[in-house]
């Protein structure tokens, strides 16, 4: 076999191992591993290929950015920084036609600005949202389809841990890549809460509401005290670590550990650690960050593999020969992405694919910040479909104490994933909307 036909077979093999349900880093290693042994017919170049991608994919100072915000995020999670969230969103848009609703999503975009883990905003308003909701009538599948659908908002609005690992793949500026996100995660926020705004009014059959009347606490106008109490913590997170990359105070690095110190300062605070949470905290921390960085380890490998193989260049001249235009490049990307979707997660899709289509979009001098927020935006699709549909799964896991199906969780989802490909398609359009801050 010649070394590209042996790329298209490790690829090959690949997709069947991981659709078997194999983990996915180690589908990725021991394809790329045998891929190199068969290319270079030398078992002693595939040994050092692994013990290389092992002993430098991650030793650079960037990737400690990776533990540094998991952790932010986790203590913010602790600190019930979300819950202040909702609690401000819900008494300012709680009149309005699906306000709830919208509140949610109000909620989630501000939640995701101090932390990049779409599981958590998942976790959080599944316990603060939902039940909130059907208290208050609103119909179930609509309740636990916006907490899922609104959910995705934090790995597109930074900082978000897709658009650190996408940086660092595609060696890309994460503050570039942060700066992108801005604008859609906005726009895609807006779309959300119009789209609960209009059904609303429409179709308020499938939206509900107008149980139980609101408490008369709540009827009353949201005082400045009661703002800066609750969110105050939040700003200062905001500022610090956002303020801090854009303003050139910080490296990403160092803006992870001063958000991490800030939440951990905010949960202390708030009298909402003790030793046994912190540790929780702290082995969660290692499983999200060991794994996401394994998986670097074993992406490396692939991509070196295919480098090995000439898969990628080969590719790029026939795409060159065929002359189609990037615009096809990008609709088979999405179309992958979104199958891809269906059985592994966000993280997998991206070191899987990006490698690929970068060498063959490259030729086309686009910019790849911009195709990092598209490529991002479609796999961010996969969360809310199923079998696989991550966020779906968690909102289900979370609710244990209600009768909500994962039927009842895919179907309140999907309007919002239809909403997440109408917004990708308009960046596709409109490549202004990632690049007018970068």
């Amino acid at each position: 076999m010649t070394p590209i036909e042996i790329g298209i077979a490790s690829v090959s093999v690949m997709l069947v191992l991981i659709y078997l349900g194999i983990h996915v880093p180690f589908v990725l290693a021991m394809t790329s591993f045998v891929g190199v042994w068969l290319i270079r017919d030398n078992f002693q170049v595939a040994v050092y290929m692994l013990s290389q991608a092992a002993a430098q994919s991650i030793s650079d100072y960037i990737f400690a950015v990776i533990p540094l915000f998991v952790l932010m995020g986790m203590l913010v999670s602790a600190a019930d920084l979300g819950r202040d969230s909702y609690y401000v969103a819900n008494r300012l848009l709680r009149k309005l036609p699906g306000g709830l609703g919208v509140a949610t999503v109000a909620a989630n975009t501000v939640f995701a600005s101090i932390t990049g883990v779409t599981i958590a905003s998942a976790a959080v308003f599944s316990r603060i949202a939902v039940p909130e909701m059907l208290r208050f009538g609103y119909d179930r599948r609509f309740a636990v389809g916006t907490v899922a659908g609104s959910s995705v908002l934090g790995m597109l609005i930074p900082p978000s841990i897709l658009l650190i690992v996408y940086a660092i793949v595609a060696e890309q500026s994460v503050g570039d890549m942060f700066l992108a996100g801005i604008g859609p995660g906005l726009l895609l926020a807006v779309f959300f809460s119009l789209g609960i705004f209009v059904t609303a009014l429409l179709f308020p059959k499938a939206v509900g509401g107008g149980g139980t009347a609101p408490d008369p606490a709540d009827e009353d106008d949201l005082t400045l005290r009661e703002f800066l109490e609750k969110m105050g913590p939040t700003l200062v997170l905001v500022i610090a670590v956002l303020g801090g990359i854009y303003g050139g105070i910080f490296t990403p690095t160092e803006a992870g550990a001063v958000g991490a110190a800030l939440a951990l300062a905010a949960a202390l605070l708030r009298r909402k650690l003790n030793w046994r949470i912190l540790w929780d905290i702290l082995i969660e921390t290692g499983y999200i960050s060991s794994s996401i960085l394994f998986m670097v380890i074993s992406a490396t490998m692939y991509s070196r593999m295919l480098g090995i193989s000439g898969l990628p260049t080969q590719i790029s001249t026939l795409v060159s020969g065929l002359d189609a235009s990037y615009f096809v490049v990008l609709l088979i990307f999405v179309g992958i992405a979104l199958v891809l979707g269906t059985i592994i997660d966000s993280v997998s899709i991206l070191l899987i694919t990006v490698p690929l289509f970068i060498p063959l979009l490259q030729p086309y001098d686009i910019s790849l910040v911009w195709f990092g927020i598209v490529a991002i935006m479609a796999i961010e699709i996969g969360l809310l479909t199923p079998p696989f549909g991550m966020s779906c799964y968690v909102v289900r896991s979370t609710l244990t104490n209600y009768d909500v199906t994962l039927e009842d969780v895919f179907l309140g989802a999907f309007p919002f994933a239809l909403v997440m490909l109408l917004v990708t398609a308009l960046l596709i359009v409109f490549p202004q909307i990632v690049l007018v801050f970068v």
